[in-house]
């Protein structure tokens, strides 16, 4: 933890001010100037950080163990920590995955603009804070379980601190996202963000609708631990406030203004499709569907798969996720790759559209599917069956699928909702993929829904990845803490919500 803070004392001079500069999170954000810069500038670059976050390492990790992505044969070598589960390659501290840095910077980058917030009576800056540092906490404790938070929050006064249990961070993460919203309802019209507010130019009504629908995931992903009681609590609290959830045509895309420069494009693009030259990244030449995404679409009669990969002489061939042999079938000229623009007569694909598309932080889509799944288990009035289709409705549109289509796909048995959980987790499986991939692979911790292949690299048929590990930075400067944890070993070590 003390890196993090040393990150954190840097942070306090950042220069990310302007429209264009703030896009410089990308390559460098630790950038560090002498002025002091208004909330407007840093309110923009902390949501940019946060959001470059989701979409790329977390995305990442997700979409390979969510059972989207493997790789060409020309790649088998790829990816090798994630395809054999090393979790102390994982953590490694110069060439591991740096979940828990990245994730305490940003809460750090929150809390400094909570403070100026404060200091400066802008109680709207300080509601969205805290309502993302929840965002960064619930991510925390879903890839380590127990972490630091209230001492985490402090900055130098604590540099090796108190871990608190993953069900508490829980809680305490859903209270912070309440006073979030209460600041927010607070704020009067002079004292709240327009356009650097990149998520939802201060619409109060929306951030609200988005601080309940954080919640929502929050609580549904505890649905199978037993908190049952603290669940219909939250709940009832949720019905009572009374703003509701993310809706149709209401998701949270974050829109900087990417621009067709390096570096400030749109991230998602610029690591898996293009590069600025119109090249393809080395991503884009060995990514690819696995063989069961492509089945499950296919066994549907999936619209949405012509959106999303390129066909080989007519048909859609994907990979086996952590195959170690490289056979010709699953060669680059072989397999579907994905598909943009340039596979698509310059027209917009399903995950490609364009160089300076907005980033996806929480899809409508997402949402509907969290709200059926609430109906369906009792906790929401709403109909499940009309929240289920809306649902479908809203990634159709996404992924840029004519909404005519949309009848004849429902009422395929397979598809048709039959008013279990399965079958709405089937659905939000296909809709967020590649886009939000680390809930597929948090579901089915949670669910074991859909039936995912496991790594044909793992160590034994049955080993999956539970957890990360606990990162060397973190072993290195607070161990005493973090050893009282008990076990952090991926393969077995569960956090607190994983029961099943």
């Amino acid at each position: 933890m003390k890196n993090i803070v040393k990150l954190f004392l840097l942070f306090i001079s950042i220069s990310l001010a302007g429209c264009s500069d703030f896009l410089d999170v990308n390559d460098n954000p630790n950038s560090p100037v002498s002025e002091n810069l208004s909330l407007s500038a840093k309110l923009p670059a902390a949501l940019v950080s946060s959001v470059n976050q989701e979409s790329i390492q977390i995305n990442q990790i997700g979409a390979f163990w969510g059972g989207y992505w493997g790789t060409t044969s020309e790649g088998v070598n790829l990816f090798p920590d994630m395809k054999n589960y090393n979790g102390p390659a994982i953590r490694h501290q110069r060439d591991g995955i740096p979940v828990w840095e990245t994730a305490y910077t940003n809460i750090l980058y929150y809390q400094l603009i909570r403070e100026q917030a404060t200091s400066e009576k802008s109680p709207f800056y300080a509601g969205i804070a805290k309502i993302m540092q929840a965002w960064h906490f619930l991510r925390l404790v879903d890839f380590y379980n127990n972490i630091p938070f209230d001492e985490g929050l402090q900055g130098t006064k604590f540099p090796t601190p108190r871990y608190e249990s993953g069900k508490s961070v829980y809680e305490k993460s859903i209270a912070l996202i309440s006073e979030g919203m209460t600041d927010i309802k607070s704020a009067t019209a002079g004292s709240q963000p327009n356009a650097d507010d990149i998520i939802f130019k201060g619409n109060k009504v929306l951030w609200l609708k988005f601080g309940n629908t954080i919640k929502l995931r929050a609580l549904l992903r505890q649905s199978e631990a037993g908190n049952n009681a603290y669940i219909t609590a939250e709940i009832q609290k949720i019905t009572q406030e009374g703003s509701g959830f993310l809706d149709a045509s209401e998701s949270a895309m974050v829109q900087p203004g990417y621009l067709l420069t390096s570096g400030k494009m749109n991230p998602f693009w610029e690591n898996y499709y293009r590069n600025v030259q119109g090249v393809a990244t080395a991503n884009y030449i060995d990514i690819r569907p696995t063989s069961f995404v492509l089945q499950q679409y296919q066994l549907r009669n999936d619209p949405r798969i012509e959106q999303l990969y390129v066909a080989v002489n007519g048909q859609y061939n994907g990979v086996l996720f952590g195959n170690p042999n490289a056979e010709s079938k699953y060669n680059r000229n072989a397999t579907s790759a994905f598909k943009g623009p340039q596979e698509n007569t310059s027209r917009a694909a399903g995950l490609f559209k364009s160089a300076t598309q907005a980033s996806v932080l929480l899809g409508s889509f997402e949402s509907l599917f969290l709200q059926a799944e609430a109906a369906q288990r009792g906790w929401l009035s709403q109909s499940a069956k009309s929240l289920y289709e809306q649902a479908i409705s809203e990634s159709f549109v996404y992924f840029g699928v004519s909404t005519t289509q949309l009848s004849a796909y429902l009422a395929q048995s397979n598809v048709a909702f039959n008013e279990t959980i399965t079958r709405i987790i089937e659905q939000k499986w296909l809709a967020i993929n590649s886009i939000s991939s680390i809930e597929a692979w948090n579901d089915f911790r949670r669910l074991g829904v859909p039936a995912i292949p496991n790594s044909l690299d793992a160590a034994s048929p049955n080993d999956r990845p539970l957890r990360f590990m606990y990162p060397e930075t973190e072993r290195q400067t607070n161990n005493t803490e973090a050893s009282k944890q008990g076990s952090d070993d991926m393969i077995s070590a569960r956090v607190w919500w994983d029961v099943n």
